[in-house]
């Protein structure tokens, strides 16, 4: 099968639950979550939920296993947490978390920024992976960032990841 025939059998709306790691914003001036909401619903997607999070690793590792567990949802867009400064503590949690990383994600985004930001497209860990049959995308908080890694990559192909993922997967069991 063919990547246009991958495309055309994927989902075309999936759920998603969207999170935001800040020590900063709340739900008045979160614009970067409301963003990616309003982006994915546009794009015929379901906002299932969406929260803030502060950056303590402890309980913001917590916090996703927790939201993987109960799931409800496709895949997890997690913004913010995801530079170099000791409170950016997205990525060492995710990392963790992933059972399989998808670099290319990480790799695309920071060769995209770079188009727009030069160098410093080189501080950023963006990354995506797999856990628990969930997709999850970490970007970075900027609603700059969050407009490229969501028009430029997630929305072109969230389907069809969602789609990938469901393949050939064993059924799931009941509790």
């Amino acid at each position: 099968m063919g990547l246009e025939a991958h495309r055309a059998a994927a989902p075309s709306a999936v759920d998603v639950f969207v999170v935001t790691c800040s020590d900063t914003r709340d739900e008045a001036s979160d614009t970067t979550g409301a963003q990616i909401r309003d982006a994915l619903e546009a794009a015929g997607h379901r906002v299932v939920g969406s929260c803030i999070w502060r950056e303590d690793a402890q309980p913001l590792k917590r916090g996703l296993k927790d939201l993987l567990d109960a799931g409800g949802f496709d895949a997890l867009i997690v913004n913010g947490g995801t530079g170099i400064a000791p409170r950016d503590r997205a990525y060492d949690v995710l990392s963790r978390l992933y059972e399989r990383e998808i670099p290319g994600f990480g790799e695309f985004f920071r060769a995209l920024s770079y188009g727009e930001i030069r160098s410093a497209a080189m501080l950023s860990r963006a990354s995506a992976g797999i856990v628990r049959g969930k997709l999850v995308f970490s970007i970075p908080g900027s609603p700059g960032a969050a407009r490229l890694a969501l028009e430029k990559l997630i929305l072109p192909e969230l389907g069809h990841l969602v789609g990938e993922l469901r393949r050939d997967a064993p059924p799931e069991r009941a509790s």
